[in-house]
């Protein structure tokens, strides 16, 4: 697999998408945000300087749009598991709250925006829709079962896109070796799952190490993708332990009172 801190300055998914879908994520580099959000920060709710931000958006635009890509979709993420059907051009809900979308849209850039929770993007194998998720640890449990991942799966079931036809890629995230949760966490993935237990690693006091991506690639598997591709779980793949490279929430906001945020984007050329 190849290793997402090598490359250019953009992470380009590397998995088996048809012709006409465009996708990337974004590194930390390549911006004009100081510190502590330097330099590549998306984020415009993390206290930086709102010009930064925007031209910081501009550079993405930039990118998209050379790739073959349109106008970006930035929604207000919550931690949920509700997914945005976008598939009107003359209404596009941008800053809409939900943690997710999906579109049969062509040249519309969906983003989720991320600073140590899983971003997951989705196409089917017919490049029809493409979709993105917005996965930590609340909305990726859901409730019932029912997460973001599996509503964002549901856009392409009820379009009479089977699971077996969608190819899902997983994006950097915080990993197995830096993610601290309490029983609470735990209990939100194993109660109705017990096979969700091996994703965890007990600690002293009654804690626990998470696997983020081992967690989200057991749910897509259940739902019955098997096109999975992306973060395997491994150091390379870990926004905590590469600093150089990626935005961590956890590692960074108390140490120095504030991170910025990467991107996931997907859309239909």
């Amino acid at each position: 697999m190849p290793d997402p801190r090598k490359g250019s300055a953009w992470l380009e998914p590397d998995w088996p998408a048809p012709k006409g879908v465009g996708a990337l994520f974004t590194r930390r580099l390549g911006g004009v945000s100081q510190p502590p959000w330097d330099s590549l920060n998306l984020g415009a709710h993390v206290g930086d300087q709102p010009a930064d931000v925007a031209c910081n958006r501009a550079t993405l635009q930039a990118e998209v749009r050379r790739r073959g890509g349109g106008d970006l979709l930035f929604l207000n993420q919550v931690h949920g598991t509700d997914i945005l059907a976008v598939d009107r051009a003359d209404s596009l809900p941008q800053g809409a709250e939900a943690d997710g979308a999906s579109t049969t849209l062509r040249r519309l850039a969906l983003v989720m925006m991320v600073a140590d929770c899983l971003p997951v993007l989705f196409c089917d194998t017919g490049g029809r829709r493409v979709a993105a998720a917005h996965a930590g640890w609340r909305g990726l449990a859901g409730r019932g079962g029912r997460g973001v991942l599996e509503s964002a799966l549901s856009g392409f079931v009820q379009a009479g896109i089977p699971a077996s036809q969608v190819l899902a890629w997983l994006g950097p995230c915080i990993g197995p070796e830096a993610f601290e949760v309490g029983e609470e966490v735990r209990l939100a993935f194993v109660d109705g799952d017990t096979q969700a237990a091996t994703h965890f690693s007990p600690l002293a006091g009654g804690k626990w190490l998470a696997h983020l991506s081992g967690l989200a690639r057991h749910r897509l598997a259940r739902l019955g993708v098997s096109g999975l591709y992306g973060n395997d779980g491994t150091k390379p793949w870990c926004t905590h332990g590469n600093p150089d490279l990626f935005f961590s929430h956890r590692r960074d906001a108390a140490r120095l009172g504030s991170t910025g945020r990467m991107a996931a984007s997907i859309w239909l050329a």
